[in-house]
């Protein structure tokens, strides 16, 4: 049997966790000691508590050591195989995750959320953790899955093998531990783990007995290195090809190539993020932030852009660029003069005097990367670079690392009118150095804040879009923080595909597929896109897993 199962968020877009698991000798419809005649293993019933995350545990030994035979999977109260489990695979079976990525805001798995990071499924028959991209939503709980007791491989793009151990460094040090050494066993761990696997290639994961499992990576779009994954099953006679999308990005934006639908699926596990909407071309994306940022820095005030490290930062920056270098010698600001800025305080204030500053030293890191990785580019990036252009590295960037210089910037920013851009992390305000940003700009009406990006519910960044246009308030490390701040959105710059995107991905397929699940959306986005697919492709079975 072929089966798959989600692990994730059951509602929301992050803690994305997938599992294809393959069980030779099953029929469909029974479970493997013959109790339910009725078993499927998609019927999901509430787990347990996870296990605690303990630095220096062996496989089989759970954190107090009161248990020889701990292997994660007892903690999440897994009751046995009658089909209380929904992944319960039965004896023989073999399997492999598609991302474990970290819970954020509300969202939440049926036994684990932002504040329980428990593994709470059975891992004993994984053999694989595939990385789709390592965005924090779908890596952040691998420490988890290793303390659990995994000890396969990490299956990843070539990019993702340079920069997960990067992404997870931060999370560690954030969400774990400071201790250093700690920190560098693990990550020295994941890295003996990783295996890059070049685009376009299958790569056998398991063969044996009467089974069989190989998986190739396809250019999503999303982020530099991110992938769609194209599962080849076989158990006995029954081969099938599963697709799981990851995060499809939007094809027209800049730095990557658009992702290409996949040439056969039977079934199809696809995203929603943006499944209700539809994003800004990018000609009409670039010409507003353009506007926004001129009538921003009129009045003298600091641009704030909560942005992700990774994929967000640097297209912004790339179109920044552009903007430089198509408007050098404009002045920034509607009804400014040329040659002036609103204090007077400098004859020079053009497009090329705006400073832009990237106050997060994760996402300086992965614009570094970016810069190195020239060949993963798309055709246009590299023309420009040909050209002598340098879209993330040009004069105007200044980058800020030290801890010190962070709170002198926020200091000076808060108190002189000196326009400029600021591009920090997190993307959803739930912590990093932005949120030092808000706390001193959020209250005077000179700043502006632009968000770029999606924001869960129940972040501060979902509160400060909400309520912010009302003049309401934001809760941040416990306070109240009044937003007299402008606060202004442009969906065109997210990662993610829209919805147009994201039915063109599944039109290109030559044969519709058999079953289409939606998954990793709010509930208005998944079914908005499952309205949509069901219009389209009768002839598929369209659901939203439960």
């Amino acid at each position: 049997m072929i089966d798959v199962f989600h692990h994730g968020a059951t509602s929301g877009v992050t803690g994305s966790c997938h599992e294809l698991t393959l069980t030779p000798g099953m029929k469909k419809g029974s479970d493997p000691v013959g109790s339910d005649p009725n078993f499927t293993g998609t019927d999901p019933e509430p787990m347990g508590a996870g296990l605690t995350l303990t630095a220096g545990m062996k496989k089989g030994s759970d954190p107090m050591g009161s248990d020889p035979n701990f292997t994660g999977a007892n903690a999440a109260g897994i009751s046995g195989p009658t089909g209380s489990d929904p992944s319960f695979t039965g004896s023989g079976s073999a399997g492999i995750l598609i991302d474990c990525g970290l819970f954020q805001g509300e969202d939440e798995g049926r036994g684990a959320s932002a504040s329980d990071l428990a593994i709470d499924f059975p891992i004993d028959h994984i053999r694989a953790l595939v990385v789709t991209h390592v965005h924090i939503d779908h890596v952040g709980r691998i420490p988890y899955l290793l303390a659990a007791g995994f000890d396969g491989p990490i299956i990843c793009s070539e990019p993702s093998a340079i920069m997960l151990p990067e992404i997870l460094e931060d999370a560690l040090k954030i969400g774990f531990t400071r201790d250093r050494q700690l920190i560098e066993r693990v990550l020295g761990l994941i890295r003996s783990r990783l295996v890059p696997v070049s685009y376009r290639q299958w790569h056998s994961v398991f063969s044996e007995d009467n089974c069989s499992l190989s998986v190739r990576l396809q250019r999503a779009g999303h982020i530099l290195g991110s992938a769609y994954v194209e599962c080849d099953a076989r158990v006995g006679d029954s081969e099938e090809r599963i697709v799981f999308s990851g995060d499809l990005g939007a094809p027209h934006a800049p730095l990557l190539p658009a992702p290409e639908s996949p040439e056969r699926a039977d079934r199809l596990v696809i995203e929603s993020t943006y499944g209700d909407k539809d994003h800004e071309d990018r000609a009409t994306r670039r010409l507003r932030l353009k506007a926004i940022l001129e009538r921003a820095l009129a009045d003298g005030g600091t641009v704030l852009v909560p942005a992700f490290s990774i994929g967000r930062t640097q297209e912004l920056l790339y179109e920044i660029e552009s903007l430089i270098h198509e408007f050098g010698d404009s002045a920034v600001g509607a009804g400014m003069k040329l040659g002036s800025d609103p204090t007077g305080s400098d004859p020079n204030f053009t497009w090329d005097s705006l400073e832009i500053i990237i106050d997060s030293p994760l996402a300086a890191e992965f614009t570094r990367i970016y810069r190195d990785l020239k060949p993963f580019w798309d055709a246009e990036a590299t023309e420009l670079v040909r050209k002598g252009r340098h879209p993330l590295s040009f004069e105007q960037l200044t980058v800020i690392n030290s801890h010190e210089d962070h709170l002198n910037a926020v200091d000076y920013l808060a108190r002189s009118h000196r326009p400029c851009v600021v591009l920090a992390g997190s993307g959803m305000c739930a912590g990093g150095r932005v949120v030092n940003y808000l706390k001193a700009m959020l209250g005077d009406k000179r700043n502006d804040v632009l968000f770029v990006g999606y924001q869960a519910a129940g972040t501060p960044g979902r509160d400060i879009l909400t309520f912010g246009p009302r003049g309401g308030w934001v809760e941040l490390d416990g306070e109240r923080y009044d937003i007299r701040a402008r606060i202004h959105q442009v969906g065109g710059y997210s990662a993610h595909a829209g919805q147009s995107d994201l039915v063109w991905f599944v039109q290109g397929i030559p044969q519709a597929p058999r079953e289409i699940r939606v998954v990793h959306g709010d509930q208005e986005a998944k079914a908005a896109l499952l309205a949509k697919l069901e219009e389209l492709f009768p002839e598929s079975k369209v659901l939203i897993p439960e």
